[in-house]
């Protein structure tokens, strides 16, 4: 009977959720053939959509699942630092973007270099970083975060399937608008329920949480833990500036509101609400870590399976149904415009139906994205591993970004070539050598990455110079 009840609310929760969805998209006009209206939502989302949007991409199932897992109170420090990022992006990233009108971020290295093959390259990095990292990541947790709170006689692979159909209906036939209306309400289900189980889960431990090894219950990491505390000063920030600023997947939320101000009272919106998270992504972790022991990525499932009562983890698993769909068909949306902005329509054919092309690239993500849930299935720390591979392609971006915004006049035939290079240095520092913690080299590639542009760009610029002295 708690089965169908579990069932019977979850999916009566998910259908109201998409119907409520499709009623406010039916009513708004269309474009298909304007990027801006199927990719930003024509510009027109309000701070409020923006802000719950924006934390619900982010706090999705690999967070939830991936962060609880780690049972340790250090993953905190993703969430503090992210409020930096944010405050970033807001104050200093946001009001260049719309000054450029840019309907991507990397569509910004084009208009500063001059140069599509920079902003197709930089493009080319984003989409294979969600098509080999995040997008398998996210349908991976989710399932297994159904699999471990309903104790399912089904495979993760099958599960992953069920998700990534009804991801892709939302990313293919509502474009932006429709991810963002069914991502804010999530939202709001999601933080109240997420502090809900946090109660519940220390109420069922008398509020006590004596007894736990000191290393979990510390801010401050030593050398063998998954965050050394000297990481918080180097590679830290810069992957929040990289991931908040920079990030398609992220950025575009914020490029679609009204204007820079509304944009801006979401972001600062999400920094409070980021503050918050903690309690839900951390503090859970510590409890099943009592309760259990070190059981891994299932602890955050076992929990809310024990803790909530049969009608309230159907609603739950509604909620958190939803915030594995916002991630995925939100990652969607952003391969595709990336694709369809940043190559198809500067490469193949500016006339293209905006809406086909992108369609085509997100079933081509999707079917990418199955294929590896197996692999990450393997894995024993999903937040640890989803970090390190991320810097394959995080800071080289990132250090074109910022040679584009700090220095003048960079050469675009050095950003090229440092691209390259950076992706280079990351493969050999993740799969050959690593000296030091992923996220102290995630630091020491941005600077060499930047170093070896920069170079770059006087060499290329001196022998410019020297065979075109008209130039000069």
């Amino acid at each position: 009977m708690d089965t169908i009840i579990q069932v019977s609310i979850f999916v009566l929760l998910t259908a109201l959720v998409a119907a409520i969805t499709y009623v406010k998209c039916r009513k708004t006009p269309r474009d298909t053939n304007d990027s801006r209206d199927y990719f930003l939502a024509g510009g027109g989302l309000s701070w409020v959509v923006v802000a719950g949007s924006l934390v619900m991409t982010n706090i999705s199932a690999e967070q939830i699942v991936g962060m609880n897992g780690a049972q340790t109170l250090l993953v905190a420090w993703w969430e503090i630092a992210a409020a930096v990022g944010l405050v970033i992006l807001a104050k200093w990233l946001i009001p260049i973007y719309y000054k450029y009108n840019c309907t991507t971020t990397t569509e910004l290295l084009e208009k500063k270099y001059n140069d599509k093959g920079i902003r197709a390259m930089v493009s080319v990095l984003f989409m294979m970083g969600y098509a080999f990292i995040l997008l398998p990541v996210v349908l991976y947790t989710g399932s297994l975060f159904m699999k471990s709170m309903f104790n399912l006689d089904i495979s993760v692979v099958v599960l992953a399937i069920t998700f990534a159909i009804a991801g892709s209906i939302y990313a293919i036939f509502g474009g932006l608008r429709a991810i963002a209306i069914s991502d804010t309400m999530n939202g709001i289900g999601l933080l109240l329920m997420g502090v809900v189980v946090s109660y519940l889960a220390m109420h069922a431990i008398n509020w006590d949480l004596s007894g736990l090894p000191v290393e979990n219950l510390t801010l401050i990491g030593d050398e063998n833990s998954d965050i050394p505390w000297h990481t918080l000063f180097t590679g830290m920030i810069f992957i929040q500036i990289f991931y908040w600023g920079t990030n398609m997947v992220i950025t575009q939320r914020a490029l679609a509101a009204k204007s820079v101000r509304e944009a801006q009272k979401g972001l600062y919106a999400a920094v409070f609400m980021k503050l918050i998270i903690p309690l839900i992504v951390v503090l859970p972790g510590l409890v099943a870590l009592k309760l259990y022991g070190d059981v891994g990525d299932v602890a955050y499932g076992m929990l809310v399976g024990n803790v909530l009562p049969s009608w309230l983890s159907g609603a739950f698993a509604a909620v958190i149904a939803g915030a594995v769909l916002s991630s995925f068909n939100s990652c969607l949306n952003s391969a595709a415009a990336l694709y369809t902005c940043d190559i198809h329509l500067n490469y193949v054919n500016d006339s293209a139906d905006v809406k086909k092309v992108g369609s085509r690239v997100a079933l081509v993500f999707t079917l990418i994205a199955l294929c590896l849930v197996p692999v990450f299935a393997q894995s024993e720390s999903i937040i640890s591993l989803l970090q390190q591979l991320n810097g394959l392609y995080s800071m080289p971006v990132l250090a074109a970004f910022i040679c584009a915004l700090v220095f003048k006049n960079v050469h675009a035939r050095a950003i090229k070539i440092g691209l390259v290079i950076g992706v280079g240095i990351y493969a050999v520092f993740t799969f050959i050598w690593s000296p030091l913690h992923f996220i102290d080299l995630m630091a020491i590639t941005l600077a060499m990455t930047i170093g070896i542009t920069l170079i770059l760009s006087k060499v290329f610029h001196y022998y410019s110079s020297a065979t075109n002295p008209a130039t000069t």
